[in-house]
């Protein structure tokens, strides 16, 4: 498991950060296309969102993020972590589904 000192926690919200505007700049030709593609990618997205926040919210109920306030802090920076590199690999990837 990953330190969970206040100096990672920053640096990898960060990094967060950079991950998630990188999907953005993927993501916002895709949708300014206005075709029917563009809304099946707007309709993904809203549904990724939820489920990644109704999963996070289950592993916070069940003690799936640990016991401490920084442990939460950082298993909630890395669930979201990884659904961002999930899309950044996908959108990169240049397939349209």
């Amino acid at each position: 498991m990953r330190k969970t000192d206040p100096v990672s926690l920053t640096l990898d919200c960060w990094s967060l950060g950079m991950e998630a505007w990188s999907v953005v700049g993927m993501r916002v030709p895709r949708l300014m296309t206005g075709d029917p593609a563009a809304l099946v990618e707007a309709q993904r997205m809203v549904a990724e969102k939820v489920e990644a926040a109704a999963l996070l919210q289950w592993k916070m109920m069940t003690g799936g993020l640990g016991g401490s306030v920084p442990a939460m802090l950082g298993g909630s920076v890395a669930h979201y972590r990884a659904a961002v590199r999930k899309n950044r690999r996908r959108l990169g990837s240049g397939k349209r589904r």
